[in-house]
Order: C-alpha cells, then sequence, then structure tokens
C-alpha cells in the first residue's frame, strides 16, 4: 500500500477514505469492483474480496460451523435476547474462520465477512419454499427479531463491525418460485406499508444494517434491483439507509430476458445503477463501461456506488493495521467449540412447540416403558435437522440417534426398534418393491413397542429455493399443505395398533395435520432443529424441560381456503387477516407447566404511548418460560385483525411469579391506510395481553383467553411515524 494516501488517513472517516480510494482508480477498475467477485487492484493495495456469504443460521458453505436450527424455527422461541446470542456466535465463527482463510490466502465464495442474512420476507403463504428461511409471517416479529440477529452479527465495537449483515430480498417477495424471474408482484400501498416493509425498515432504522438484497421480482411494474420507488424513495430518500445495495443473483438479467423492461444489459444495468444497486450478484454489470461510454451512466454514480461499497469494507478493517481491529484476534479454535455445541442444543430446545398433549401423554415415564417404537422417514434423516443455506456440522444428531441414547443413558431395559415406514414422498423405498414396501415392518414395530413416536414432516429437498441441486419439486415450493407420499398412511396404520403414538413434524413451514389433530394424542413441531436436534427432541419427550416454542406462522386446515398463490393481497391470508379458524394459530404453543396471568393493567394513550403490566406465575410443577404476548387491535375501518406489537420471554420456576411490563409506542396503535399513512383513529382501542392471541381457537386450545384491555384516544385522526 503505498504511503501518503488519503484512504490510509485514520483520521478520516470510513467514507472519505473510501472515496478517496475510488478517486484513484482507473473507470475499468470501477466497474470490475461493482461485482460480487471484485478483483485485486494490486497498484492501490485493494485485495481480491468475494461478497457473497451465508449465515442464515450459521455460517455456511464454507466446512465446519455451528450448524443452529433454520431460521423458522429460531423465529418459533419468540426471543430477542436468543437471537442475538445465536448471532454473536455466528459472527464469532465467521471471524475465525475468515481469519484463518485470508492467512493461507483463500479469498474464495463464502469465504468473506459480508453476510447475505437475514432474509426478513414475510412467509404470507406456507407454500412457498423458502419460508423456512424467514422469521414467518408476522411483520412485528420478523422486525424485533431481524434487528437483534443483525446486532447479533455486526457487533456493538464503537469503530468496527465485526461482519456486515445484509437485509433480503427488498421487497414483496415470496413466491411462487418457479415465477420469480418475470413475475410482478402487485401490492397495495396500505399492504405494502403495514406487511411488507416494517421489518426492512427496523433493520435499516435501528439495526443499522450494512446491506440490503434486492428482490427478484418485479414491484408493481418495478424490478427490484432497479426499483426507484424501493430503493431510492424509500430505502434512502424515506429511511436514510447509508449502506449499500447488493442484487439478488443473475437477477439484473432479468430485467431484458424475462421482465422485459429493458432491451439490452446496457439498459439493464443503467437502469439499476442509477437507481441505487451498488453491487451486482453476476456478471451483468461489465456493461457499465459500456454505458458510461454511452453516456447511460454518469462516472459519479459509479463512484457513489463504490463509496458505499468500500465504506463498508473499511468498517470491517480490511483497509487498517491488523492490530488495531479488535476481531482479528479471534482465532479458529473458537469455531465449532463445546460451548457452541452447548449453546445449539439450548437453543434447538427453545425452538420445539408442543402443538397437542392429550392426556398430557407427555413427557414420557421412561420407567414404565420397556419397548419404544420409532417409525418415519425423518426420524434418521440429516437433511431434516438442517435446512438450507447450512454448513457442515461435526456432529449431527439425528430424532433416532437422540432418542437412543437418551434411553441407553437412563435407562438398563428399554428397547428402541426402528421402522423407516415409509420414503418421503415415493411410495416406496426399495425401487423394485411394490408399493407400501415398509407398511409391514411399520405395523410389527407398532405391535410390540409401549409407545411409537412417528417422525416425519418434510426436508429441503422438497422446499427450498428454485434450482437447488436434489430439490425434487423443481421450484421447490410445497404442491400441497399434507403430508407427502405414504407419511399419513402409515400414521394411520401405527394409530391402528391402539398403542399412543406421537407424531414428531420437521419441516419448515406449516402442515396440514387435520386428520392426525383428530386421532394422535401428541403433536410435536421440531422444526428443521439444528445439528443437535435430535438430543433437544429426546430431551423434550422425556421431560427434561418444559416446551416454549410457539408457532411464528399459521397452521391452517388446508390449503384449499387460501388465496391465490400469486395474489400478495394480504386479505384472508395469515392470522392478522383471515377469517377462517386456524388448526394451530399464530402464538400458539403448549408447556408442560402452566402459567396464569393477573391483574393487567394498562396506562398511557395511543397517540403518546402506554405501557402494559402483568403479573405472570408458574403455577405448574415444572421449571419454565412463557411468552408474553401483546396484541392491539385498531378502530380504523379495514385493519387488520388484532396485530403481534409487544412480546416478552420470562422464564419461572415453579411458583414462582413476575410482573412484566411492556411498552407500546405510537405506532404500536397506528395502522397504515391506502396512502400510505401510519394513522390512529378516534376510537376504543382492545390490547390483549397473555400466552397466546386472542382469536377464538387459540382460547379453545389453551383453554384461557387472554385479558382485554381498552384505552380510547378522542382525538382527530392523527399520522404516527
Amino acid at each position: 500500500m503505498g504511503k501518503g494516501k488519503a484512504y490510509e488517513d485514520e483520521k478520516k472517516s470510513f467514507r472519505e477514505r473510501a472515496a478517496a480510494l475510488v478517486s484513484e482508480m482507473t473507470l475499468e477498475e470501477k466497474v470490475f469492483q461493482t461485482l460480487f467477485n471484485a478483483p485485486e487492484i494490486k497498484r492501490l493495495g485493494v485485495k481480491a474480496y468475494n461478497y457473497w456469504n451465508e449465515a442464515l443460521h450459521g455460517v455456511a458453505r464454507a466446512g465446519v460451523a455451528t450448524v443452529f436450527p433454520q431460521a423458522i424455527g429460531l423465529a418459533a422461541a419468540f426471543d430477542e435476547n436468543m437471537m442475538e446470542e445465536v448471532a454473536d456466535t455466528i459472527s464469532t465463527e465467521a471471524r475465525a474462520k475468515f481469519n484463518m482463510q485470508a492467512k493461507y490466502g483463500d479469498r474464495d465464495i463464502y469465504k468473506g465477512l459480508t453476510f447475505w442474512s437475514p432474509n426478513v420476507n414475510i412467509f404470507r403463504d406456507p407454500r412457498w419454499g423458502r419460508g423456512h428461511e424467514t422469521y414467518g409471517e408476522d411483520p412485528y416479529l420478523s422486525s424485533r427479531l431481524g434487528v437483534r440477529f443483525i446486532e447479533g452479527l455486526q457487533g456493538h465495537d464503537p469503530k468496527y463491525m465485526k461482519v456486515a449483515a445484509c437485509a433480503k430480498h427488498f421487497a414483496v417477495h415470496s413466491g411462487p418460485e418457479d415465477l420469480r424471474h418475470q413475475f410482478n408482484a402487485e401490492v397495495s400501498k396500505q399492504d405494502l406499508y403495514e406487511t411488507y416493509l416494517p421489518a426492512f425498515e427496523a433493520c435499516v432504522k435501528e439495526a443499522k444494517v450494512e446491506a440490503v438484497m434486492g428482490a427478484y421480482n418485479r414491484t408493481n411494474g418495478e424490478p427490484c434491483c432497479g426499483s426507484k420507488t424501493l430503493l431510492k424513495d424509500i430505502l434512502r430518500d424515506k429511511w436514510g439507509f447509508e449502506g449499500h445495495v447488493t442484487s439478488d443473483c443473475w437477477a439484473l438479467k432479468d430485467f431484458h430476458e424475462f421482465h422485459m423492461v429493458t432491451k439490452n444489459e446496457e439498459e439493464t444495468v443503467a437502469l439499476a445503477m442509477n437507481n441505487g444497486c451498488d453491487l451486482n450478484c453476476g456478471n451483468m454489470y461489465v456493461h457499465l463501461l459500456q454505458a458510461v461510454r454511452d453516456g447511460l451512466v454518469e462516472e459519479k454514480t459509479i463512484d457513489n456506488a463504490l463509496t458505499n461499497l468500500f465504506t463498508t469494507r473499511m468498517k470491517l478493517g480490511l483497509f487498517d493495521k491488523p492490530e488495531k481491529v479488535p476481531f482479528n484476534r479471534i482465532t479458529f479454535d473458537k469455531v465449532d467449540t463445546n460451548a457452541n455445541r452447548k449453546l445449539n442444543q439450548k437453543v434447538s430446545e427453545k425452538t420445539i412447540v408442543l402443538l397437542k398433549n392429550a392426556g398430557n401423554i407427555l413427557p414420557l415415564d421412561l420407567s414404565e416403558i420397556k419397548t419404544i417404537g420409532i417409525v418415519g422417514p425423518n426420524a434418521d434423516n440429516r437433511k431434516a435437522l438442517v435446512g438450507n443455506y447450512e454448513g457442515t456440522a461435526s456432529e449431527y444428531v439425528t430424532v433416532l440417534e437422540g432418542i437412543r441414547e437418551y434411553v441407553e443413558k437412563h435407562s438398563r431395559r428399554t428397547r428402541i426398534v426402528y421402522s423407516e415406514g415409509c420414503h418421503l414422498f415415493r411410495n416406496k423405498v426399495q425401487g423394485l418393491g411394490q408399493e407400501n414396501d415398509r407398511t409391514a415392518e411399520a405395523r410389527a414395530v407398532a405391535d410390540m413397542s409401549d409407545v411409537v413416536i412417528a417422525v416425519m414432516g418434510l426436508d429441503p429437498g422438497l422446499e427450498g429455493e428454485e434450482g437447488d441441486q436434489g430439490n425434487e419439486f423443481a421450484s421447490g415450493d410445497k404442491r400441497s399443505l399434507k403430508l407427502p407420499g405414504l407419511q399419513e398412511h402409515i400414521l394411520k396404520v401405527l394409530a391402528e395398533s391402539g398403542k399412543p403414538v406421537i407424531l414428531v413434524l420437521l419441516s419448515g413451514s406449516a402442515l396440514a395435520v387435520t386428520w392426525a389433530d383428530e386421532h394422535i394424542p401428541a403433536i410435536v413441531q421440531g422444526w428443521y432443529p439444528g445439528a443437535q436436534g435430535g438430543r433437544a427432541i429426546a430431551r423434550m419427550l422425556f421431560g427434561e424441560f418444559s416446551p416454549e416454542g410457539k408457532l411464528p406462522v399459521t397452521f391452517y386446515k388446508t390449503d384449499e381456503e387460501l388465496p391465490a398463490f400469486t395474489d400478495y393481497s394480504m386479505k384472508g391470508r395469515t392470522y392478522r387477516y383471515m377469517t377462517k379458524e386456524a388448526l394451530y394459530p399464530f402464538g400458539f404453543g403448549l408447556s408442560y407447566t402452566k402459567f396464569t396471568f393477573r391483574n393487567a393493567k394498562i396506562t398511557g394513550t395511543p397517540e403518546g404511548g402506554a405501557e402494559v403490566s402483568v403479573s405472570v406465575t408458574n403455577s405448574g410443577a415444572m421449571d419454565g418460560a412463557e411468552t408474553v404476548q401483546v396484541y392491539v387491535k385498531s378502530p380504523m375501518k379495514g385493519a387488520p385483525n388484532a396485530q403481534l406489537k409487544g412480546l416478552c420471554k420470562v422464564h419461572l420456576k415453579a411458583g414462582q411469579t413476575e410482573r412484566v411490563k411492556i411498552s407500546l409506542p405510537p405506532k404500536a396503535f397506528g395502522v397504515y391506510n391506502d396512502k400510505a399513512e401510519r394513522v390512529i383513529v378516534p376510537g376504543e382501542y382492545r390490547i390483549y395481553v397473555g400466552a397466546s392471541g386472542p382469536d377464538t381457537r387459540s382460547v379453545k386450545l389453551m383453554k384461557k383467553a387472554p385479558a382485554c384491555l381498552t384505552i380510547r384516544y378522542d382525538g382527530k385522526k392523527r399520522i404516527v411515524e
């Protein structure tokens, strides 16, 4: 690196230094720095850098790392503090791996410090294959968890970022996967601001996320990676975003090949660059050279984009002396530690949701069981532990392995018998066999068992991103909400045995298990529970802890009640707008212990903000944790159903009581209208506080209703931010 260069002057701000560095480059050098695999500029001391890295639930695609539960499972914990702890662990491993790789000159893809996580898209339709990458269907929950995940990744050092996070995919993106390169998501201003934008806004304004990734689709006619409305008007001008914007991978070529909004490559790169897309995941930006020469893009526009990009790299300490950056001291031995594996198991335990427990069949009493039958295609399926965008764990513990390990440790007399039962989605396991070729074995296992644990559901080979290698359904979206293949048939076979059956679902999305709800005494949603998931589920089944997870998505009774997959209107979708009763509602989850809510109170006003307080007692026999949930129903005509606007996880020993206080700012009472104004209207606001939402199905399943408080606003309509 040359001496006395302005970009080396540490008295200047990172942005000033970045601008100075860019000013030293030729046009050709600048253009190639807009690509995700930016090359070396030796004369300026700029090392090659690959921006593409992933960390939805652990450092991905770059060797061994802690593989936490998939994002949708993390969301089920409803625990903001846990999210930051997970992300902090991920970023420590990320720095450790980066430092090791840099030592050996490895600057390959998935080896940088810019992580394209989290995915804060709204999981509006359970058929979407990538929904398990998100934090569920609710804008508020996605906002809170997204903010804390970003803070855990980026860290709290006053000068340097630990790693750079990226909120994706901006915006209005949630399938269908097979249409994403040509699809136009048409959405009202009210739905855009009430549902699709809040999580991104929180990530930008509160967490100061360093990067934002555009989506493949168009939104209201504009391709998202070149949308003036999204990238300039909203992201930069309205929200004050100061980081950099990246395209999704090879999304720019869709402009002229599928969206047909531009005629050729030059027009495409001009549209993207001129509207604020700084970085191209792909190779389309090589055409910027000609676009500048033809007058379609000004060189100063590229300068601004590169200033954004190099500011990020400077914040990461990549242009400062190594000893000045505290994160350079993180060594490779911080990867895959015993402490991280223990945290992973603990996190997995917090994500499990108990959906049904008739007659308190769970937890199981091992002292009364001689034989446990384990049946199902996910019982020993490693893929069903991790979901997509995953790293490589040094140890994977399937449900079968977790139960076997637990039983061998705690009982000398209990036997485990196992059958795959059926293929995950085909009608036979063995290629030359007849249909139902494992049914007899499943019957035999059930007949000889005292209790049967059926482990079923999906895996990322059935739901995921379009084009993922090995994705059975090609697009990655689900064809229906039913258990695929012969799984329900095998479940019925097990029930016919007369033995008690516990259904453990491993999936990244909601399944319409209506038959199971009617006939199976216990149902557990385990998500994709991470590399330690089998141990967590085993410990839960045998009562080592009380389950505390809540559903971040609605489980519907059938996919026939859903609006068309291509309809981006929120009408009839998610707990916030649905009119029919759910199978298992958003925010619902049972426990082994009992929590009592008393003396709920509210003080304050909608226009000035309010505080809800309630006393929560663990009145059961086990220690446990409960999520206090606060929902607000606006009197505005056309407003959503009562919406989650506050939450707090409380950990209580048996018999312990805690007074919980949750603040509701004015915006919690506001609802966006069709002019994109968040308004507080005159009338009575209903505020619900309890362990679930206030819908009739939640009340029926929980056997208790949240407390309902009211507060009036008698002034004129008021716009709040």
